[in-house]
């Protein structure tokens, strides 16, 4: 986009029901083609009720549309929920830094993602896929909170054809066969070479922090341990302030960091 405080215009193409509280939206510019890094997101906004920003969760490689998927949690959102085909948004970016995935090549990948923290982990896994002989082993491990709130089912199903995929649910049902437990209980079915190893995660702050604690234990260094922040930005340009953590912008110098630039945030970021 030619200036990035002005929205361009989206239509929703297709709108899939994920979980009962959450939603994929398949959109497509009117004008022009959407090209992103996989980690980048977009602010989207919906007319009368401002906006916020989403990570961009289809392929890297099809430029004829782009997704998002959307928790509903307030008004906005909810206001989205109510929009459906032919209906238009707007949308500026994509903005920040993405996942290190030229950085990757050659190396093995161990992604962990929680709840809807894997949404901005599936753009890395479908390049991942289509790209397959560039990278060593791929190792994903997702937990949620019951097996209703898994995202992806369908492409989970898929991706085990092609990389590891390992499942867990803090709460299982009658129906569960799983694992049940925190996603760090499924470090305990791989086996992984820091020294060979990128890992990308993504998730609520306190899984991130013991996910970060066990690849230390494990030896990871802090430059093959790489976060997404996403949960704190508003504004995508480092205006309001709201993603500031040690006077750096989330929204501007990340989302996405490695471990060694931010374990010494005064502030707690993860």
């Amino acid at each position: 986009m030619s200036n990035p405080y002005i929205p361009n215009i989206a239509v929703i193409q297709g709108v899939r029901e994920e979980t009962p509280d959450t939603r994929t939206f398949r959109l497509k510019l009117r004008e022009g083609e959407f090209t992103f890094t996989p980690g980048q997101f977009i602010e989207l906004s919906v007319l009368g009720y401002g906006e916020a920003p989403f990570s961009v969760t289809s392929s890297p490689l099809n430029r004829e549309y782009f997704e998002i998927t959307v928790r509903k949690v307030g008004i906005l959102t909810s206001a989205l929920f109510k929009l459906g085909k032919g209906a238009m948004v707007g949308v500026r970016g994509p903005f920040g830094r993405g996942w290190p995935i030229e950085e990757m090549k050659g190396m093995n990948v161990l992604m962990i993602g929680g709840g809807i923290g894997i949404a901005p982990l599936k753009p890395v896994i479908e390049y991942i896929l289509a790209n397959r002989k560039d990278y060593g082993e791929v190792i994903l491990l997702y937990g949620a909170r019951t097996p209703s709130d898994i995202v992806y089912k369908r492409e989970l199903e898929e991706w085990k054809n092609t990389i590891d995929v390992h499942l867990t649910v803090d709460r299982g049902d009658e129906k569960w066969k799983g694992r049940v437990g925190v996603v760090t209980v499924l470090f305990d079915e791989i086996e992984v070479d820091p020294k060979e190893t990128y890992s990308i995660q993504c998730g609520p702050p306190i899984m991130m922090h013991f996910v970060t604690k066990k690849l230390v234990e494990l030896g990871f260094s802090g430059d093959r341990i790489f976060l997404s922040l996403e949960r704190l930005m508003k504004c995508g340009m480092g205006f309001c302030g709201h993603c500031t953590v040690s006077g750096r912008y989330v929204c501007k110098e990340g989302p996405v960091f490695s471990y060694r630039e931010i374990k010494n945030f005064i502030e707690t970021a993860i």
